[in-house]
């Protein structure tokens, strides 16, 4: 069998400057605006949004404030994304005075935890008597995983032990609870997200014990009988979210319970934790060397990509358990494709990608980054999509209660606001997700522009700066700083959009048909200082269709530019519904660059048939031919649409 590449290990963020004229502006938003008003939303401080009560929380399971717990059971974990978002900002942006907020915070964490190293406001405040009595709903090590990512990133940007110290001991603490030994609970979370932060805090600390942790939670689940189960049985049926029991056990596929992981063959259940859950996966099989894993890794991200994401990079396609349903089901109007779930795909493709050196997943990664990830924030920095929909009709999302859950308009905060911290740690870190390094070879897997230190085998240094025109324009170009000659290859992602790239080193035409292996060009040499390549990724809009099982989609296109997928929005096209479009192949797609929408975009225009209301005199039905009118079409990023206020937005039109 043919050994896979291996991508090897990330350029950490301290070491990537991004200055890119996409991206920098979306990194300044997040450190400008984004961080400080979620900051002012924990605070309970921001008028005309939803009260988070996070702070306070905190503030009274530390004995500062007296008062009742408010917000959901797991409402901890706001606090902590928004402490590994600003780790993530000083590690790349140092700001001395966020930093002393942050650190304000972090007393404030550190006096809430309990004597035996235990943390949760939620028990603390609330129910005090019932810690880890209710896993399957209570979130408990889904908190404590995301605390712990906060305190890795924050330990990493300022060198301060303050927060890795309480995290350490609350996983200390957790390591005595569970496992299989007597007296200890052979359980593991409703919501996975402990697995991948323990892999986290071991690569911080050198901590084997956090490793096999984490490996324990990911071999136990699915194990029968099923710990979920019977936890269920002991609570005669109670759960958290109704005080009625209930008469069914858990759903076991729901929590990708229903069988050990490395059996499990197809995408299922909430699709947040499911992705969650495949990252530390992946994170344990590089690890460990665990074949099986790495096989169960692979068999889940064909069934994902080949079968179950939307081409935005969404995945989810029920607002039923904000879950993955069956193979081809991926319907436009009632998705949900949680942005949580995108920024989770980024994690496990990452993942994947440092297994295995296949431009698949960094094509995914990027699908995902520059379509539903920045489109669930709106540009403003304040408003924010949980869903995020590829056809809206904004009447029938007030009118039809199986739409509620498509917002026509990005809200300013949730009750539930995983999203917005989750969206803001992700762009902070984004840095980390451009370049890795295996042995002699440094990979380019994200052409964002900026500048890198990399240390390749054998003690070799070198700096990079990286310039693109992406995502408006498919050139990119790389200039090596380098002590001296040094002999090593430089491999380049050829993006799948592009089907015809060109790259030239200081001017010479490499040939890329020869040294591609699966999605990169391997450019072997001796490089000299000040060496430049070139890349052209020629960008055409093309209309893209699906599989004739994606029945969602029959006789329908959509229209794709580089990585951008792009939509029709009623603000452009005022000639009936956007649905009545029908695109016209025969017709040519022009691609121009607008300045004056909404910063600046790249809009694609065409030629359509719409259908004629006017003309239509049959009824609701009638046998009567319909009369169309040609139109001229407008069609813009996906990841804008909603900044222009209510209207219909479609992603697919009929062909």
């Amino acid at each position: 069998m043919k050994t896979a590449v291996q991508a090897g290990k990330p350029v950490l963020l301290e070491h990537v400057r991004i200055t890119d004229g996409f991206w920098t502006d979306y990194l300044k938003l997040v450190r400008e605006v984004v961080i400080p008003y979620q900051y002012e939303t924990l605070h309970d401080r921001v008028p005309g949004v939803e009260p988070s009560h996070a702070i306070r929380n905190f503030k009274i399971a530390a004995g500062e404030e007296e008062g009742e717990f408010y917000g959901f059971v797991f409402q901890d974990s706001d606090v902590a994304k928004w402490l590994e978002a600003v780790g993530y900002s000083l590690a790349v942006h140092p700001d001395p005075e966020l930093e002393q907020r942050a650190d304000e915070v972090i007393d404030l964490v550190a006096k809430a935890q309990q004597p035996d190293g235990y943390l949760n406001t939620f028990f603390t405040i609330k129910e005090p008597g019932k810690r880890w009595t209710n896993l399957t709903d209570c979130h408990e090590l889904y908190c404590a995983g995301h605390m712990m990512e906060a305190a890795v990133a924050y330990y990493r940007a300022t060198g301060k032990r303050k927060l890795l110290d309480v995290v350490c001991r609350f996983a200390d603490h957790i390591a005595d609870v569970f496992g299989t030994g007597e007296g200890q609970l052979p359980g593991y979370d409703g919501h996975q997200e402990i697995e991948l932060a323990l892999v986290k805090l071991y690569q911080a600390t050198g901590e084997e014990k956090y490793l096999k942790l984490a490996q324990y939670f990911i071999d136990q689940r699915g194990v029968e009988p099923s710990f979920l189960v019977e936890e269920w049985k002991k609570r005669n049926g109670l759960g958290h979210w109704s005080p009625v029991p209930s008469k069914n056990p858990p759903n076991l596929s729901y929590h990708q319970a229903h069988l050990p992981v490395r059996e499990q063959e197809t995408a299922v259940g909430h699709a947040v934790r499911a992705v969650y859950m495949y990252t530390a996966m992946a994170d344990l099989a590089a690890y460990t060397g665990d074949e099986t894993l790495l096989a169960a890794c692979k068999r889940l991200w064909n069934n994902i990509v080949h079968k179950q994401m939307y081409i935005t990079g969404g995945i989810g396609s029920t607002h039923h358990g904000e879950a993955f349903t069956f193979d081809y089901d991926l319907p436009n109007d009632t998705v949900y494709a949680e942005t949580c779930a995108s920024i989770g795909l980024i994690f496990f493709a990452s993942r994947m990608l440092r297994l295995e050196a296949r431009s698949e997943y960094a094509d995914v990664l990027e699908r995902a980054l520059y379509n539903t990830v920045i489109g669930g924030m709106a540009r403003d920095g304040r408003h924010f999509f949980y869903v995020n929909p590829l056809e809206v009709w904004p009447k029938a999302s007030r009118g039809n209660p199986g739409k509620h859950h498509i917002k026509p308009v990005r809200p300013g905060w949730f009750s539930c606001a995983c999203c917005p911290p989750n969206v803001a740690r992700l762009l902070s870190s984004l840095g980390e997700y451009l370049y890795t390094v295996s042995g002699e070879t440094l990979f380019v897997h994200l052409y964002i522009g900026g500048e890198a230190e990399v240390e390749l085998d054998g003690g070799l240094s070198a700096r990079l700066r990286l310039e693109s025109a992406l995502p408006w324009e498919g050139k990119a170009s790389l200039e090596l700083s380098l002590p001296s000659a040094a002999a090593f290859t430089l491999a380049l992602r050829l993006p799948a959009w592009c089907s015809a790239p060109h790259v030239a080193v200081n001017g010479e035409t490499v040939d890329v048909q020869a040294c591609v292996r699966d999605g990169y060009a391997y450019i072997e040499r001796v490089w000299s200082p000040g060496d430049r390549v070139e890349l052209t990724l020629p960008m055409e809009a093309q209309l893209v269709r699906s599989h004739p099982q994606l029945r969602a989609n029959a006789g329908r296109v959509a229209i794709q530019r580089g990585p951008l997928v792009y939509a029709v929005e009623e603000a452009d096209n005022g000639h009936g519904p956007v649905s009545s479009l029908v695109i016209r192949k025969d017709a040519p797609l022009a691609a121009r660059f607008d300045p004056k929408l909404l910063g600046g975009a790249v809009v694609i225009e065409g030629q359509a048939m719409a259908e004629e209301e006017a003309a239509w005199s049959g009824g609701l039905y009638s046998a009567a031919e319909k009369k169309a009118t040609p139109v001229s079409f407008k069609a813009i990023p996906y990841y804008l649409w909603g900044n222009r206020g209510e209207g219909e937005m479609a992603v697919w039109l009929r062909e």
